[in-house]
Protein backbone atom coordinates (compact mmCIF):
# COMPACT_ATOMS: atom_id res chain seq x y z
CA UNK A 1 0.00 0.00 0.00
CA UNK A 2 1.55 3.24 -0.73
CA UNK A 3 0.62 6.64 0.62
CA UNK A 4 0.87 9.91 -0.04
CA UNK A 5 0.30 13.60 2.01
CA UNK A 6 0.51 16.40 -0.38
CA UNK A 7 0.34 20.24 0.74
CA UNK A 8 1.79 23.03 0.64
CA UNK A 9 4.36 24.60 3.05
CA UNK A 10 2.31 27.01 5.33
CA UNK A 11 -0.63 24.85 5.40
CA UNK A 12 -2.18 25.06 8.74
CA UNK A 13 -3.58 21.59 8.28
CA UNK A 14 -1.50 19.46 7.01
CA UNK A 15 0.50 18.40 10.01
CA UNK A 16 -2.23 17.92 11.83
CA UNK A 17 -3.54 15.77 9.10
CA UNK A 18 -0.14 13.87 8.64
CA UNK A 19 -1.29 13.28 12.68
CA UNK A 20 -4.39 11.64 12.06
CA UNK A 21 -3.52 9.48 9.60
CA UNK A 22 -0.45 7.90 11.49
CA UNK A 23 -3.16 7.73 14.19
CA UNK A 24 -5.56 6.01 12.23
CA UNK A 25 -2.32 3.75 10.70
CA UNK A 26 -1.02 2.40 14.24
CA UNK A 27 -4.86 2.00 15.34
CA UNK A 28 -5.08 -0.43 11.92
CA UNK A 29 -1.70 -1.96 12.74
CA UNK A 30 -0.22 -1.01 9.62
CA UNK A 31 3.51 -0.03 9.12
CA UNK A 32 3.22 1.90 6.54
CA UNK A 33 5.17 5.29 6.33
CA UNK A 34 3.49 7.88 4.31
CA UNK A 35 5.55 10.02 1.77
CA UNK A 36 5.16 13.79 2.14
CA UNK A 37 5.00 15.57 -1.24
CA UNK A 38 5.39 19.67 -1.13
CA UNK A 39 3.85 20.82 -4.22
CA UNK A 40 6.13 24.01 -4.72
CA UNK A 41 4.09 25.66 -7.45
CA UNK A 42 0.71 26.40 -9.81
CA UNK A 43 2.92 24.00 -12.31
CA UNK A 44 3.85 21.10 -9.89
CA UNK A 45 -0.38 21.66 -8.57
CA UNK A 46 -1.24 20.92 -12.56
CA UNK A 47 1.64 17.82 -12.73
CA UNK A 48 0.27 16.29 -9.39
CA UNK A 49 -3.30 17.26 -9.76
CA UNK A 50 -3.43 18.50 -6.87
CA UNK A 51 -6.93 19.74 -5.61
CA UNK A 52 -5.66 21.21 -2.39
CA UNK A 53 -3.75 20.84 1.12
CA UNK A 54 -3.52 18.39 2.52
CA UNK A 55 -4.55 15.68 0.11
CA UNK A 56 -4.13 12.54 1.32
CA UNK A 57 -3.88 9.23 -1.75
CA UNK A 58 -3.62 5.62 -0.85
CA UNK A 59 -2.82 4.11 -4.27
CA UNK A 60 -2.73 7.07 -6.03
CA UNK A 61 -6.56 7.45 -5.16
CA UNK A 62 -7.99 10.55 -3.04
CA UNK A 63 -9.78 9.16 0.03
CA UNK A 64 -11.97 11.61 -0.38
CA UNK A 65 -14.33 9.61 -3.17
CA UNK A 66 -16.23 12.99 -4.57
CA UNK A 67 -12.63 14.41 -4.73
CA UNK A 68 -11.49 11.86 -7.36
CA UNK A 69 -13.32 13.39 -10.56
CA UNK A 70 -12.58 16.91 -9.75
CA UNK A 71 -10.73 18.57 -12.77
CA UNK A 72 -9.24 21.70 -11.67
CA UNK A 73 -5.94 22.12 -9.62
CA UNK A 74 -4.27 24.60 -7.24
CA UNK A 75 -2.36 25.85 -4.16
CA UNK A 76 -5.22 25.91 -2.01
CA UNK A 77 -6.52 24.86 1.72
CA UNK A 78 -9.14 21.94 1.26
CA UNK A 79 -12.14 21.73 2.98
CA UNK A 80 -13.23 18.11 4.89
CA UNK A 81 -16.22 17.85 7.00
CA UNK A 82 -14.92 18.83 10.29
CA UNK A 83 -11.94 19.96 9.39
CA UNK A 84 -9.03 17.55 8.76
CA UNK A 85 -9.67 14.23 6.93
CA UNK A 86 -12.29 12.20 9.15
CA UNK A 87 -10.52 8.92 10.80
CA UNK A 88 -13.44 6.83 9.31
CA UNK A 89 -12.57 8.26 5.38
CA UNK A 90 -8.89 7.36 5.99
CA UNK A 91 -10.13 4.09 6.81
CA UNK A 92 -12.21 3.27 4.35
CA UNK A 93 -9.47 4.19 2.00
CA UNK A 94 -7.47 1.46 3.32
CA UNK A 95 -10.40 -0.79 3.46
CA UNK A 96 -10.38 -0.11 -0.13
CA UNK A 97 -6.71 -0.69 -1.23
CA UNK A 98 -6.24 -3.92 0.95
CA UNK A 99 -9.12 -5.29 -1.50
CA UNK A 100 -6.97 -4.61 -4.68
Amino acid sequence: MRIEVLYFEGCPNYLPAVERLRKVLGQEGLTITAELIEVKDELAAKELKFVGSPTIRVNGRDIEMDSRTITETGLACRRYPGGLPPEEMIRAAFREARKE
